[in-house]
């Protein structure tokens, strides 16, 4: 097995390639987040929160900056129209940018109220837009937006862009964080990462839902993360999940047992699939991003 790779259950060595290996492609930042292929323009994006700049890279240019300032951008997805979705921190909302790079709120209020700060963020096929909205943006004044909360809760909404009704799905988590839909859409996986802020009694776990229409039911804790919390994550072709830890990426299966672990030097925060065929993987990773070619694909093509 190749250095920083770990098998727990043989479907693990199933994923990889004979030359699958984690390979450095940015570094330098301070704090990486929020990684999402973006097909139609076939580059990696992904936000480097305290610099307040969302990056770019493809792999004939590398890295460079897309845009600044950016919100303190933390989670981004690609649209069925194939625009950028992005979850701002500091700026409290979910805007959308074209392939013109236009850029514009598509939604920053609920209930006439200011959003906490909008984590992660994924699209379903039916063009609703769910994402996450805990409360760092309030609690980290370098990071965030130095103004009192106005929602009570930190909860998981759903967006429906034809009619502009944001609903809540979810209201019981402590911090609302990563974010992703199984290859079916049966089921929605959430992170909970209250033990940044309670080490003792906060959550750290990955919770699944079953999707009915534009609900969720039947709550179950789908697996227990350590060390650290579950961040963000991605879903391959097989339904298997891949979940953004302290020690790199913790893959399971899904029944939610964990087969193996792609481990990276620093704590991982998010990644995504991309590249050619959706068979590589990019983890960002504290201050680097990473990319490493698998055997698998992702279950979510931009």
């Amino acid at each position: 097995m190749p250095r920083g790779l770990e098998a727990i259950d043989p479907a693990f060595r199933k994923l990889l390639r004979p030359d699958s290996r984690l390979r450095k492609i940015a570094g330098g930042m301070k704090f990486t987040e929020g990684t999402v292929w973006w097909g139609r323009k076939r580059r990696l994006i992904w936000s480097d929160i305290p610099n307040n700049r969302l990056m770019q890279w493809t792999e004939n240019d590398g890295a460079s900056v897309f845009r600044e300032p950016s919100g303190n951008s933390n989670g981004n997805t690609i649209d069925q129209d194939a625009n950028l979705l992005t979850c701002e921190t500091s700026g409290r909302c979910v805007t959308m940018t074209d392939s013109r790079g236009n850029v514009r709120t598509l939604v920053d209020r609920y209930q006439g109220k200011r959003l906490n700060s909008p984590n992660d963020i994924v699209v379903k096929s039916d063009g609703s837009v769910w994402f996450t909205d805990p409360d760092y943006g309030v609690l980290d004044p370098d990071l965030g937006h130095r103004k009192p909360r106005e929602v009570d809760g930190n909860y998981v909404y759903r967006y429906e862009p034809s009619n502009g009704r944001l609903n809540v799905v979810v209201d019981d988590f402590q911090k609302p964080n990563g974010i992703a839909f199984s290859p079916d859409e049966k089921v929605l996986y959430v992170g909970d990462t209250g033990r940044t802020h309670d080490d003792k009694r906060g959550n750290h776990h990955l919770r699944a839902f079953t999707v009915a229409g534009g609900r969720l039911t039947r709550s179950r804790v789908f697996a227990l993360i350590e060390p650290h919390v579950p961040d963000g994550l991605r879903v391959d072709a097989s339904g298997n999940v891949f979940v953004t830890a302290g020690d790199g990426v913790q893959v399971f299966n899904p029944k939610g047992d964990m087969i193996g672990k792609i481990k990276t030097p620093e704590v991982a925060a998010n990644c995504a699939f991309g590249g050619r065929g959706y068979s590589t993987l990019f983890i960002a990773a504290t201050s680097s991003v990473w990319a490493i070619d698998l055997a698998t694909t992702g279950a979510v093509r931009s």
